[in-house]
């Protein structure tokens, strides 16, 4: 409900301000519905618990080479005393970089397989 009401397909998950989690849309069908667990089920229980971050104050180019490594669309973005400080998407890449690295790294994150593939 909280992800339709503000229009997004992940949020980040805490626990007395630390963050342990990120929840996604995916999450929810696959690790959730697929699984035939129902609306009781505890976001715990279908979050993404390895979390990849990155720093407020990390070089974007670092950021999308290691986006495209790790296959993800978003990253928490996390200051130095890992405060969450906000998310970054590919989309929020692209439309601020006019050079194709969004581009480049979408082609990275966009192969079969990888760490955070949900199938077996």
């Amino acid at each position: 409900m909280a992800m339709a009401g503000i229009d997004a397909g992940i949020l980040p998950v805490a626990n007395d301000d630390r963050l342990v989690g990120m929840i996604t849309d995916r999450d929810i069908a696959v690790r959730g519905v697929a699984e035939g667990k129902g609306p009781d089920t505890k976001v715990h229980d279908v979050m993404t618990k390895d979390i990849k971050y990155c720093f407020d104050d990390q070089d974007i180019e670092d950021v999308i080479h290691n986006m495209g490594d790790i296959q993800v669309r978003r990253l928490p973005v996390v200051s130095r005393d890992k405060r969450l400080v906000g998310i970054l998407s590919l989309g929020d890449i692209a439309s601020s970089a006019s050079d194709g690295k969004a581009g480049a790294a979408l082609g990275k994150i966009s192969r079969p397989g990888g760490e955070h593939t949900q199938t077996s």
